[in-house]
C-alpha cells in the first residue's frame, strides 16, 4: 500500500497528471482535462469553472499488485491548509515542478511543509514539451532553493517541440509512449548510439551518488562489476525513505509522456504505512509521549484530518487509520471531545464517489458517515486505550467580508451555512459583528473568500449581499505598564469587591499573548487566580481602542487584594478584563496591520513597472532572482493595498505575470491613535 499526495505549485500539472495515472491505472475509461473542465479529481462546480483545484480529493487506484492511495491537493497559497492536513497523514509525496518555471514559490512552501512533517517524496519534472523547459536548471534550483539531495534517475530525449521519451539510467534503455494508444503502450529500446555517450555519464553520476550510501555499490563499482538493478532500486529506496535523497523524474502530462514511470517509481521507491516507524501520540491525562506501532491488529486509532458535507450522506468524516481495525456499524470513542460516536457507514472515495467498506485497517485512508461531534484533528480510537494525536496548526485569516442576507428569514440559514463551512475549512472563521449584526467572515485571501461566498449563493442558494474585502488589523502596546484595578458592585443585595494589580508588557511580534500570575499567597484560593486568568483572557479578544484581537502582549498577575467576604470570581474575572483595557491604554498602544509575502513571476522587458509599482503601494522589495526567461520578485507589501493587484499586474504585464500572496508578519501601521 502507498498513501501519497501529489503537491505543486500551481499549474505544474498536479491534477492533469492525476487523471493519466487515473487512467493507465484502469480507474477511469477516459483522460479528464482541467482544461476542458472535466477533471474527475476537480468534481465541485467551481473548480471546473476555474480550472483549479480548490479542495483536496482522495481516490484509490492500482499499479503492479499495489494499492495507491492519492490525495490530489491544491497548488493556490490561499488554499494552504488543505495541503497541510494532506501532509499531516500522508506517508510520501509526489513533488511536481514546471520544467519551465522551476522552483516556484508555493513549491518551496509545500516543501517546507513536507520537511515539517517528514514526509520522503519523489520529484516529477513535468511540462518538458513546453517552450523554454530545462530539466537540469529545475534540478539545479532544487539544490539551491530546497537544499533537496537530488538524485537523477532519467535523462530526457529532446526537449520543448523535440522531446519524444526519457532514457532509464538503472536499466539503460530508452523509453518512448505510443500515442496512438494515447501512451497506454510503452516501447522499449536500447540506448541507441548517439545518446550511449550522455547516458553512460549520467549513469556514473547516479551510481557515483549512491555509493556514499552502499558499501557493496561501492565495491562493486571499485572493481568493475555489473551493479544489479535490485541493489540499485533497494539503495535508492532506502534513502528515499529515510530522506536523504530525492529521486527526480520527468515528463509531459498533458502529451501522456512519463506517468507510468512516476507510477513504478511510487511503487519502488516510496514507503509501505508498516515500514515507517512508530508514529507518536500522547497521553492526554500525562501529557507522555507513546508510540504507537502502525499495526492492523493493535487498538483502533485514527486522525480525522477533513470534514466534508454532502447533501445526501451528512458530514463526511476522512480519517487516516495509524492502528487497529474500524467496522461499520460500531461504536467509536472521539478521545478528545470524550465522547460516543457510531460510525454508521464506512467508505473508500473516489473524488465525489464512493464504494462502501465493511472495515477499514491501518494504514488506509477511509470516510465515516454519522460522526456528529468529530472535527479536524480530533482523535478517533477506545475508551480502554484513550492516546491523542497532536492537533494540526492552521495560520490565521487575515482578510474579512460582512456578508447580509437580503432578507431577515435568511439569516438563520446564513449562520447555519457558515457553521458547516467553519467545520469542513479551518481557515474560515465567521462572527456576528456586536455594534452593526452585520456577519463578517475572514479567510486567508481574495481567492479563498470569493470561492466561499460563490458556494453560499450557488451550492447553499442563499441570496446575500457582499460587502468590500477588509484588513483584519490587530492591536498592540509599546511599553511596559503597571496598574492598579479596584472593583465594586453590589448585585441582589451582595457585595462583590475585586483589587488586582496588573503587569502589561510587549512582547516580539510573532510571540502571541502570555499571561503568569507572581501571586504566591497560599491563603488566596486558587480559583480567583483562575477567574484573573479567564477575564485577561477575554480581554485579548476584545482589543484596547478599535475592538481588534490583541497580540504579542505578556500580562503578569502582580498582587490581589483579597477579602473572604466579599471577593467572587466574578468580581476578580471583571476586574482582570477592565484592569487590562486601562493599563494598556496607558502603555502606547499601536495598530498592526498584515505584511504579506508577495511573489512575483515576470517576464524581464516588464520588471521595472513591475517594482515601480509595488514600491508606489508601500512595498518592499526583498530580492530579484534571474531566470532564463523571466524574473522572480520576493516582495513585502501591506495587505491593504494589496486589493485587486492581480487586474492592475495584468494590466502591466499585458497578463503574462502570475503572483502569489501569503501571510507573513504584524507590522505597525502608519499615521493611528494620534
Amino acid at each position: 500500500m502507498r498513501n501519497i499526495g501529489i503537491i505543486a505549485h500551481i499549474d505544474a500539472g498536479k491534477t492533469t497528471t492525476t487523471e493519466r495515472i487515473l487512467f493507465y491505472t484502469g480507474k477511469s475509461h477516459r483522460i479528464g482535462e482541467v482544461d476542458d473542465g472535466e477533471a474527475i479529481m476537480d468534481w465541485m462546480q467551481q473548480e471546473q469553472e476555474r480550472g483549479i483545484t480548490i479542495t483536496s480529493a482522495a481516490t484509490t487506484c492500482f499499479w503492479k499488485g499495489c494499492q495507491i492511495n492519492i490525495i490530489d491537493t491544491p497548488g493556490h497559497v490561499d488554499f494552504t491548509a488543505e495541503v497541510e492536513r494532506s501532509l499531516r497523514v500522508l506517508d510520501g509525496a509526489v513533488v511536481i515542478f514546471c520544467a519551465f518555471g522551476g522552483v516556484e514559490p508555493q513549491s518551496e512552501t509545500v516543501w517546507h511543509q513536507a520537511d515539517r512533517y517528514e514526509v520522503p517524496r519523489i520529484v516529477y519534472v513535468n511540462k518538458m514539451d513546453r517552450i523554454g523547459a530545462d530539466f537540469f536548471a529545475v534540478v539545479e534550483e532544487m539544490r539551491e532553493k530546497l537544499n533537496a539531495r537530488a538524485v537523477i534517475l532519467q535523462y530526457p530525449i529532446g526537449k520543448e517541440a523535440g522531446f519524444e521519451g526519457l532514457i532509464d539510467l538503472i536499466n539503460m534503455r530508452e523509453i518512448r509512449w505510443d500515442k496512438k494508444s494515447l501512451g497506454a503502450n510503452m516501447i522499449y529500446s536500447d540506448v541507441s548510439e548517439d545518446w550511449k555517450g550522455i547516458a553512460l555519464k549520467w549513469r556514473e553520476k547516479l551510481i557515483d551518488q549512491l555509493s556514499t550510501y552502499s558499501d557493496e555499490i561501492t565495491e562493486l563499482y571499485l572493481n568493475g562489476e555489473d551493479i544489479p538493478t535490485h541493489l540499485i532500486k533497494g539503495v535508492i529506496r532506502a534513502e528515499t525513505i529515510k530522506r536523504n535523497i530525492t529521486p527526480v523524474l520527468a515528463g509531459a502530462s498533458l502529451k501522456n509522456i512519463g506517468v507510468q514511470s512516476l507510477l513504478d517509481a511510487v511503487v519502488d521507491y516510496l514507503p509501505d504505512p508498516e515500514e515507517l516507524p512508530p508514529v507518536i501520540a500522547h497521553n492526554p491525562k500525562t501529557e507522555e509521549e507513546v508510540k504507537v506501532e502502525r499495526k492492523k491488529e493493535g487498538p483502533p486509532l485514527a486522525l480525522v484530518f477533513k470534514i466534508q458535507s454532502d447533501r445526501e450522506a451528512g458530514d463526511l468524516s476522512f480519517i487516516r487509520i495509524y492502528s487497529g481495525t474500524f467496522k461499520k456499524g460500531t461504536t467509536v470513542y472521539n478521545i478528545n471531545k470524550k465522547k460516543k460516536e457510531r460510525i454508521n457507514r464506512l467508505l473508500r472515495m473516489h473524488s465525489n464517489r464512493y464504494e462502501i467498506l465493511d472495515s477499514a485497517s491501518a494504514g488506509e485512508i477511509a470516510v465515516i458517515t454519522g460522526l456528529k461531534f468529530s472535527q479536524t484533528g480530533d482523535t478517533l480510537g477506545s475508551e480502554g486505550r484513550q492516546l491523542v494525536f497532536e492537533r494540526m496548526n492552521f495560520p490565521q485569516p487575515v482578510i474579512s467580508v460582512a456578508v447580509e442576507p437580503r432578507t431577515l428569514s435568511d439569516m438563520d440559514k446564513l449562520k447555519d451555512c457558515f457553521n458547516i463551512l467553519a467545520k469542513e475549512d479551518p481557515t474560515f472563521m465567521a462572527k456576528e459583528d456586536e455594534e452593526t449584526g452585520q456577519l463578517i467572515i475572514s479567510g486567508m485571501g481574495e481567492l479563498h473568500l470569493d470561492v466561499l461566498v460563490t458556494r453560499v449563493t450557488n451550492d447553499f442558494k442563499i441570496d446575500a449581499k457582499i460587502g468590500n474585502p477588509q484588513v483584519t488589523y490587530r492591536e498592540s502596546i509599546t511599553r511596559a505598564v503597571e496598574h492598579t484595578e479596584k472593583y465594586h458592585k453590589v448585585i441582589a443585595g451582595k457585595d462583590n469587591d475585586a483589587l488586582i494589580t496588573l503587569k502589561v508588557e510587549p512582547l516580539p511580534r510573532g510571540s502571541g499573548n502570555r499571561f503568569s500570575s507572581n501571586v504566591r499567597d497560599p491563603s488566596i484560593p486558587e480559583e480567583i487566580i483562575r477567574a484573573v486568568e479567564r477575564g485577561i483572557a477575554g480581554a485579548f479578544s476584545s482589543g484596547i481602542v478599535y475592538g481588534y484581537p490583541v497580540c504579542d502582549i505578556e500580562v503578569t498577575l502582580i498582587d490581589v487584594g483579597y477579602n473572604p467576604n466579599t471577593s467572587t470570581p466574578f468580581a476578580f474575572e471583571a476586574a482582570a478584563s477592565l484592569g487590562f483595557d486601562n493599563a494598556c491604554r496607558k502603555a502606547n498602544p499601536i495598530l498592526l496591520e498584515p505584511i504579506m509575502k508577495v511573489d512575483i513571476i515576470s517576464p524581464k522587458e516588464f520588471v521595472g513597472e513591475v517594482i515601480n509599482h509595488l514600491t508606489s503601494i508601500g512595498g518592499v522589495i526583498v530580492s530579484l532572482d534571474s531566470k532564463p526567461a523571466v524574473e522572480h520578485i520576493k516582495a513585502e507589501a501591506p495587505l491593504a493595498n494589496m486589493f485587486g493587484y492581480s487586474t492592475t499586474l495584468r494590466s502591466i504585464t499585458q497578463g503574462r505575470a502570475t503572483f502569489a500572496m501569503e501571510f507573513s508578519h504584524f507590522a505597525g501601521k502608519e499615521g493611528q491613535f494620534s
